[in-house]
């Protein structure tokens, strides 16, 4: 071989290697890609619903204009999906989630679903809200009020352990000595508001108020055919301002304190994560994808034709609720832990 063609060949192999070394870009890894979005729970619900609503806005900002498609993975009260998010799911940027907003704490209150250990097995990547939950009853039960529980019997259908929809009411019958008696099983939320209709339940707590706001149920309400006794949080929400907080009926510093770290999660409303270990580039566009498409108008006017509340939060936020819950005292944590098992 002479030395010209010798010398060309390797300044050929040399460029090869350094362009297949080059990192892609952001654009370069997401064109032509679709990225899948599940979801927990069943179709229909309120995490079903704002994962829908942001699959079909989200892509524009996300260089490379990916395609997102949403799918379902139930069980467990969304837990499935949270261990597959954890254990099993690409790591490459491609997949994401929504689960629900209390999960992330269910190894701090020893619940044994989970094969994670802390909140740290998740990325972060926004919230489309911050949320309130209620107890919404059917006038039927004979309660008329949160304080009637201290005396009656209700209910209620639950969808999972790590859900609101079962640890608010066994924390309230362990804590405050109400009568919830829970059903669980159902496979999400819009399964116990059509056993409700069945006449299999009384009522549903752990209930978002932005799904019963954007749903037939608001109807219920306004006419009284659906009554909501309580507010699952340590804030009122504008549009209840006569209903009562359940930390409203607290008798000890303690058991206020146990409710505030069950109710912690509130905030971050209906709430996206990724598996850990997704690519810092990646992640941050994902995150500055989210966060652009709060604010898109487009977005904004779907969500408000659908009655949906868009108040979001930032993925720092999300992570930086859920790593607050998990300084509480090591005795608050066991007591509630009890409480709610």
């Amino acid at each position: 071989m002479k030395p010209r063609e010798a010398l060309w060949r390797s300044l050929l192999t040399l460029s090869l290697l350094t362009c297949s070394a080059r990192a892609q870009t952001i654009d370069e890894f997401y064109r032509g890609k679709s990225i899948d979005l599940y979801v927990g729970f069943s179709a229909g619900g309120g995490y079903d619903v704002y994962a829908r609503l942001l699959a079909r806005h989200m892509g524009r900002h996300i260089p490379g204009s990916p395609s997102i498609v949403v799918k379902t993975m139930e069980g467990a009260g969304s837990v499935r999906l949270a261990n597959w998010l954890y254990a099993i799911a690409p790591k490459d940027g491609t997949v994401f989630g929504s689960f629900a907003r209390g999960v992330p704490l269910d190894p701090l209150f020893g619940n044994p679903g989970p094969q994670f250990r802390d909140g740290s097995a998740f990325s972060y990547i926004g919230s489309a809200n911050s949320e309130v939950s209620v107890c919404g009853v059917l006038p039927s039960s004979g309660v008329r009020q949160f304080a009637d529980l201290f005396e009656k019997d209700l209910v209620v259908g639950g969808f999972g352990a790590g859900t609101e929809s079962e640890q608010h009411v066994k924390l309230s019958n362990a804590a405050l000595g109400t009568r919830f008696k829970l059903v669980k099983g159902y496979p999400g939320g819009n399964d116990v508001t059509l056993a409700m209709a069945r006449g299999e339940v009384q009522g549903r707590c752990g209930w978002s108020w932005t799904s019963i706001r954007a749903s037939e149920q608001m109807a219920q309400v306004k006419n009284g055919s659906l009554l909501i006794i309580v507010q699952n949080s340590v804030v009122k929400h504008a549009d209840l301002p006569d209903t009562p907080l359940v930390t409203d009926f607290v008798k000890t510093e303690t058991q206020r304190q146990m409710l505030s770290l069950v109710l912690s999660p509130q905030k971050l409303g209906r709430p996206f994560f990724g598996p850990a270990g997704i690519p810092a580039d990646r992640l941050a566009a994902l995150q500055k994808a989210f966060s652009e498409t709060m604010v898109d108008d487009q977005f904004l006017k779907e969500a408000e034709s659908m009655q949906l509340e868009i108040s979001p939060i930032t993925g720092g936020e999300m992570q930086a609720i859920i790593n607050d819950a998990y300084r509480v005292s090591p005795d608050i944590a066991k007591q509630t832990a009890q409480a709610i098992r």
